[in-house]
């Protein structure tokens, strides 16, 4: 069942409800029904949006995955530095690998965040289209359900 057709049975379920005593604006529905409507529009979500949670729920971990990378490079960078160091012959040329590494993990760091960060946003970019286009598939069905609900003029 699509959540347009879902959406048509909540309609259609307002539509048919009992008016409340002394309030023509208010009506009364079947709560389970309208919960069950609920869980099937929540089912049948558009993949794009089901992929953008996935995606957010994965990014803190991916962003501590190289954060963890990086400090781990740094760290051997800093061990052989320091073991290097060690031999006064070769102190100064362990200092430009120790840095080059370092300057190497904190590149790789920035990459790694630069393409998690692109990812995200095409991710959210194609989960924003598909949101619009589901809204206007809704605005559009309701206000052709309005329209069939307006008396035909003669």
């Amino acid at each position: 069942m699509t959540i347009d057709e879902i959406l048509d049975l909540m309609d259609d379920m307002l539509d048919n409800a009992s008016p409340v005593m002394f309030n023509s604006k208010k009506v009364t529905i079947e709560v389970d029904k309208m919960r069950e409507f609920i869980d099937n529009m929540r089912y049948n979500m558009p993949p794009e949006i089901k992929r953008a949670k996935e995606t957010l729920a994965d990014r803190a971990k991916i962003i501590a995955d190289a954060n963890k990378k990086a400090e781990e490079i740094v760290a051997k960078a800093e061990e052989r530095a320091k073991i290097l160091v060690a031999n006064d012959a070769i102190t100064k040329k362990a200092r430009e690998i120790a840095n080059d590494i370092t300057a190497q993990a904190y590149k790789m760091d920035r990459e790694i965040k630069n393409a998690l960060s692109q990812n995200m946003s095409e991710m959210l970019e194609m989960t924003e289209r598909a949101l619009i286009r589901n809204l206007n598939d809704i605005r559009e069905t309701k206000l052709a359900v309005k329209e069939a609900a307006k008396p035909k003029k003669k």
